[in-house]
């Protein structure tokens, strides 16, 4: 993978004059609404270098305090399942056409290392360009460009800056825990 460096976005709300109250973090709809319109702007995914063989990805300032990215998804890649701990989010298809699995249950936040998943968990969601979908914490989940010849763009926003990533592997109904990275471990 490749990383370019981080690029401002949409202005983000001001917090207010001194002394007031702070902003109210970002809901999972403002997340989306953010996400859809930093896709529309043709002139930023147009900057995004992409590499034909790994990822590549442009930090954004997101709404709020959020974190937010601009993803290259190059053909045949994806992300593995994983989570994005106490962090809700949003992501929007760009450019091309992206995949979802999800897992539609709440599992334990900590304190496992194997689960075995119900029949009827698993959900798909096909994501070509301008669709998108918002998410809660503890969300499990694969992104996938399964195309065979063109580049994917996404755009993503996380509120709380993500604290951490949980990485699972999975065989049939069985998840397993394998890694917890950190911020430094991505950025």
């Amino acid at each position: 993978m490749s990383a370019t460096p981080s690029v401002p976005a949409a202005p983000s709300a001001s917090a207010g004059p001194a002394g007031s109250r702070p902003e109210a973090p970002p809901t999972q709809a403002e997340l989306l609404d953010f996400v859809r319109r930093t896709a529309a702007d043709a002139e930023l995914i147009d900057s995004l270098p992409l590499d034909p063989e790994g990822r590549t990805w442009i930090r954004l300032d997101g709404p709020g305090g959020s974190e937010a990215w601009l993803i290259g998804w190059p053909p045949g890649t994806g992300t593995g399942w994983h989570d994005h701990a106490d962090s809700v989010g949003a992501f929007l298809t760009a450019r091309g056409e992206l995949r979802e699995n999800a897992l539609a249950a709440r599992l334990p936040t900590d304190g496992w290392k194997t689960l075995e998943l119900t029949e009827d968990v698993d959900r798909e969601r096909r994501l070509p360009a301008g669709e998108g979908r918002a998410f809660g914490r503890h969300h499990v989940h694969e992104v996938l460009n399964e195309s065979t010849d063109a580049h994917a763009v996404s755009v993503h926003a996380y509120h709380p800056p993500l604290p951490r990533i949980r990485r699972y592997s999975r065989s049939g109904h069985v998840l397993r825990l394998e890694q917890v990275e950190s911020p430094e471990d991505w950025q």
